[in-house]
């Protein structure tokens, strides 16, 4: 107790005309203690066993040693899974993204001054993006059948949510004067939000479109593991069978398409800023 005494303790200052000024006292070893105490608590609750991690991490370079040298003749194979995978990501991105703005506008208190329309949409990206994208894939492979359809709906349903979030937010940070005063001097509300909020949002909305997008080519990737379509279907078979050469070729491929997208949209963010 003395120690923690020590370690809170507000420290004193005395001024020049004898006033006594104190530091507020700091609370973050209790902070500390309560993180550490969850942390031990959570690893109790799902049995985490760092000595089995370690016993059997020499497993993971066993898979992976055996992937390698790849088996270049199935490179053939991946093309088209690689191509419905890039696709889908595409189309969910950009379709979420075009259908995000509107919403996000809806949701921005500062442009619509309606907290019944601000709530009831916010609580829409609320409850989208707490569905993982895989089980939104699997609900909608139910719903549409098996295909890159299906993962094209779960790949739109996360970017409209996704960027939505960020867009409202980014929204209700914009400088308001320039909106005010053309409303002041008669222009319609559609006509002030275009000239003075959209020139602020376009380089932030454009960063985070692209950044999705990414993320988006990842998660295209396991799709296939509930019938989504994409290579996430082959990965899954080859996995399955143990033909690890082709499981090899397969990352590389990916690797090397995930580099380049990233590569790209980091350009163009560059450039943005």
């Amino acid at each position: 107790m003395t120690k923690y005494k020590r370690i809170a303790q507000s420290r004193e200052w005395v001024l020049e005309d004898g006033s006594v000024v104190k530091e507020k006292k700091s609370h973050t070893f209790i902070y500390a203690l309560f993180v550490l105490a969850i942390v031990i608590f959570s690893l109790y609750i799902v049995q985490f066993d760092f000595e089995k991690v370690f016993k059997n991490f020499h497993n993971f370079w066993s898979m992976l040693g055996s992937m390698f040298p790849p088996n270049w003749e199935y490179l053939g194979a991946i093309k088209k899974p690689l191509l419905d995978t890039i696709k889908m990501s595409i189309v969910g991105s950009f379709l979420g993204s075009i259908l995000a703005v509107p919403f996000a506008f809806l949701a921005a208190n500062n442009i619509v001054k309606n907290k019944l329309i601000n709530g009831v949409i916010r609580f829409i990206f609320t409850v989208l993006r707490t569905l993982p994208t895989l089980v939104t894939a699997l609900i909608a492979t139910y719903i549409w059948g098996l295909g890159t359809f299906a993962g094209t709906i779960a790949i739109f349903i996360f970017s409209f949510s996704y960027i939505g979030k960020q867009l409202f937010e980014q929204i209700e940070t914009v400088d308001m004067g320039p909106f005010e005063a053309m409303e002041a001097l008669g222009a319609s509300k559609s006509k002030a939000v275009v000239a003075t909020i959209f020139p602020q949002l376009m380089p932030m909305y454009i960063s985070t479109t692209l950044f999705n997008f990414e993320g988006n080519v990842r998660y295209a990737a396991i799709l296939g593991y509930v019938g989504a379509g994409g290579i996430g279907i082959i990965l899954n078979e080859n996995i399955g069978l143990r033909y690890y050469t082709n499981v090899g070729m397969i990352l590389i491929v990916l690797f090397i398409a995930v580099t380049i997208i990233e590569q790209f949209s980091q350009f163009v963010r560059t450039k943005l800023s």
